[in-house]
């Protein structure tokens, strides 16, 4: 039976014109806080940004002891003796766009087991766009939208979505004509919660994100993008 490496750590490095996520995988939490591979993740993360999170680039790029990344983490995984794999990697890189992070459960300075990146472009670099850059990425911490918009959710997540709905109205015996009259309201709601524009604001549930940013009457204030990147997800 093959081993697993389901275990690991997000490591986020850069500026707020130029930031990446990371995964490296383990196979258990004990080596995701071993020191040798803290070391390790802490300083590919930083290639991983130069490199714009191109993993062909980054596995030939040469780490402080002159080896290339690949192998070092070859050394690493004798060293260690578990499956260590490198796993999502993400760059936002966009001079006109401010990217704001956020981490949860932190195990040293920039490695944690969730990481989440959000861009955003707006008419001023204030304290209040500084705010929203944070709670929004909080926000997408913990409500883990799949898309900006509901009409950018890939078909392929939506069908299975319809798939999973349809199986469980079958289960209770519904007829077809209620069903797809319940499937329609389903798949609609799943669309609303998946999406971040329409997601119920988690400082103020009772509002919409796209409420917030009407609200907030910040000039230009446009969410460009989102990354979200967690162990075990």
């Amino acid at each position: 039976m093959s081993r697993e490496a389901n275990e690991g750590v997000v490591a986020i490095s850069g500026n707020k014109s130029k930031t990446s996520l990371i995964e490296i995988n383990c196979e258990t939490d004990f080596v995701a806080k071993n020191d040798d591979f803290i070391n390790f993740v802490k300083e590919i993360s930083e290639i991983n940004n130069i490199c714009l999170s191109n993993l062909e680039d980054l596995n030939s790029s040469k780490m402080s002891n002159g080896k290339t990344v690949k192998e070092n983490l070859v050394s690493l995984i004798a060293k260690i003796g578990e499956k260590i794999t490198i796993g999502r990697t993400k760059t936002f890189n966009n001079l006109n766009s401010m990217n704001f992070v956020y981490q949860h459960s932190v195990i040293k300075d920039n490695v944690s087991k969730l990481g989440v990146i959000v861009s955003l472009t707006a008419g001023a670099d204030n304290d209040q766009v500084k705010s929203f850059g944070k709670q929004l990425s909080m926000h997408v911490a913990a409500s883990n939208p799949i898309a900006l918009r509901s009409e950018e959710i890939e078909n392929e997540v939506i069908e299975k979505e319809k798939k999973l709905i349809s199986e469980e109205l079958k289960n209770l015996g519904k007829s077809e004509e209620i069903a797809n009259k319940i499937s329609l309201g389903k798949i609609n709601k799943f669309k609303q919660e998946s999406s971040l524009m329409t997601q119920d604001w988690v400082m103020e549930p009772k509002k919409k994100v796209k409420d917030i940013i009407t609200e907030l009457n910040i000039p230009d204030l446009k969410i460009v993008d989102f990354a979200r990147i967690k162990i075990g997800e």
